[in-house]
C-alpha cells in the first residue's frame, strides 16, 4: 500500500527536484528561467544559516514523488505597523492539482506562520491564472488588486 500523499518542509535533497519544479512554475508564468544554481542558493537559505528567513514545503505523491512546493518569507507592512508572512510561490505540478495537496500547502504556510508569531500570510498571482484565483477564493483568500513592479539594481 502507498503512503498518503502528504505536505512537509523540504529537505536538502529535494532541493534539485524544487528547483526543477521551480523552473517549470516560471515556464508556466512565461517568466524566465531561475538561475541554473538555484539548488545551491536555497541550500544556502534554508540549511547553512542559524535562523532561516525562508522556509520551503514540499508536496509528496501517494508514491513519495516531490510533485510541488511552496516558499514563505516574513515580510513588513508600514502601513499594519507589523510582519506578515509572504508566500512567494506555490506550484504543483500539471496532473497532481485538484487532489487537495495545493490546500495541505497553504495550510502548511499558514501553520508556518502561526509558529512565527505572525496572523497573516499574503501572496500573488497572475491576473490570467484565473484557476489559481479561484482555488484562493475558495479557500477564504481574497485579492487586492495592485501592480507589482521590479527595479534591477545593476
Amino acid at each position: 500500500m502507498s503512503p498518503a500523499p502528504r505536505v512537509r518542509a523540504a529537505r536538502r535533497e529535494d532541493l534539485p527536484r524544487v528547483a526543477a519544479l521551480a523552473a517549470e512554475h516560471a515556464a508556466y508564468e512565461k517568466a524566465p528561467p531561475p538561475a541554473p544554481d538555484l539548488a545551491e542558493r536555497l541550500g544556502a537559505l534554508l540549511f547553512d544559516t542559524p535562523e532561516p528567513r525562508l522556509a520551503c514545503l514540499v508536496a509528496e505523491s501517494a508514491g513519495g514523488e516531490v510533485v510541488g512546493y511552496a516558499t514563505c518569507s516574513p515580510e513588513f507592512s508600514t502601513w499594519a505597523g507589523r510582519e506578515y508572512l509572504s508566500m512567494d510561490c506555490l506550484f504543483l505540478r500539471d496532473g497532481t492539482r485538484g487532489q487537495g495537496l495545493g490546500a495541505r500547502l497553504v495550510d502548511a504556510v499558514v501553520a508556518e506562520a502561526r509558529r512565527r508569531g505572525l496572523d497573516e500570510v499574503q501572496w500573488q498571482t497572475p491576473v490570467w491564472n484565473t484557476d489559481a484565483a479561484r482555488f484562493y477564493d475558495r479557500l477564504g483568500a481574497r485579492a487586492k488588486e495592485k501592480l507589482r513592479y521590479s527595479l534591477p539594481t545593476t
